[in-house]
């Protein structure tokens, strides 16, 4: 019993200087809380008079030359880049099976004015009987009523031979506009089909600008509004007016299509396709707001937060309320207050608490 004792009462101190000595290890290979460097900003009211957006530069008329019947194309007169002008003949399409339809439409007329012309004699011939009573008013009846029946009969006939001329109004197709030719879709020989644009047809010197906004800012975006439009690739900046607002975005992503014409003085160096930043004027409409990066805010669990700093320059991780996105800022509605720093970007992980260090 004693020597139980004896090695319990020796047992005791020795675990407990190996648990110091572990906990002493232990704290000496733990890392040490350490500053991180960040970058900051200071919020700042701007004024709301713009709604900014990205777009494309358009010509203001545009038309995919195709046909409304089947058939091989025979020719096409003009490539990519030439310029031609309105009426000018740009595709032919075989026709002979329509030349021969029209054919039968114009005998068939012929056909049909012969027997009409003769049934308006025995018209007119008993319509004379009868007043002298030397016909009767059945033969006169079934006299009238033959003549009406081919006056109907002609009228179908001519009618069939307009709606064969109307089609082969399309194996000759001219230009709507005088313009350049932008695309060559097909070539001579290829198959024609309803509806495939053979050629892409765009008038020259008339541009705009095709762009869209969100739904937060659809209400402030009115026709007859003035526009600046930077197209980047030509270095030029463009004075523009809004002339078209889509009144629904069902078939747009939620986004609503802006076109802003473009003056006509203007048009030299620009080209369709080229990309361009539209900054559209809204003054009167949005009242002064607070503008943060996009970039700065967090997100967590459906929540935004941004990061201030706090008294003790620790990182402090404060809940907003955001507004309307306009290209890389985003409007804060409450939560952030004017003039309070807070942290665009940071070279090491951000925590609530962890001191930093302003670069």
């Amino acid at each position: 019993m004693k020597r139980y004792i004896y090695i319990v009462t020796m047992l005791v101190p020795a675990i407990y200087i190996l648990s110091s000595c572990t906990h002493d290890e232990q704290t000496r290979n733990e890392p040490k809380d350490t500053s991180v460097a960040v970058s900051v900003s200071t919020a700042r009211k701007e004024a709301g008079h713009t709604v900014k957006s990205s777009g494309e530069i358009a010509s203001v008329e545009t038309a995919a030359i195709s046909t409304r019947i089947m058939g091989f194309i025979t020719s096409i007169k003009v490539k990519p880049g030439d310029r031609v002008q309105k009426g000018q003949l740009l595709v032919t399409i075989s026709s002979e099976d329509l030349l021969a339809r029209r054919a039968q439409a114009q005998a068939a007329v012929s056909e049909a004015e012969a027997a009409l012309r003769d049934a308006q004699k025995d018209y007119e011939r008993y319509t004379e009987l009868y007043k002298q009573q030397s016909a009767s008013q059945k033969e006169l009846e079934n006299t009238t009523l033959h003549y009406e029946a081919l006056k109907a009969k002609t009228e179908a006939a001519r009618q069939m031979w307009n709606e064969v001329n109307a089609m082969l109004n399309y194996t000759n197709l001219k230009a709507p506009f005088a313009g350049v030719v932008t695309q060559k879709n097909l070539d001579a020989g290829s198959m024609a089909s309803p509806g495939t644009p053979i050629l892409v047809l765009e008038q020259t010197g008339s541009f705009c600008v095709n762009t869209s906004v969100t739904d937060a800012d659809i209400n402030l975006v009115n026709a007859g509004a003035q526009a600046q439009v930077v197209v980047e690739s030509i270095r030029r900046t463009l004075t523009g007016k809004v002339s078209e607002v889509s009144p629904s975005s069902q078939m747009n992503g939620g986004r609503y299509n802006v076109k802003i014409e473009i003056p006509a003085g203007e048009k030299n160096g620009l080209r369709s396709g080229m990309y361009t930043k539209v900054s559209i004027d809204v003054s009167g409409k949005v009242d002064d707001h607070i503008v943060v990066p996009v970039a700065a805010i967090v997100t967590r669990d459906q929540l935004n937060g941004i990061y201030t700093i706090s008294e003790n320059k620790t990182a402090l991780l404060r809940w907003v309320k955001l507004g309307r996105e306009s290209g890389d800022h985003v409007e804060v509605l409450s939560g952030l207050s004017s003039d309070e720093q807070f942290i665009v970007s940071a070279e090491g992980k951000l925590y609530n608490g962890v001191p930093v260090i302003i670069k």
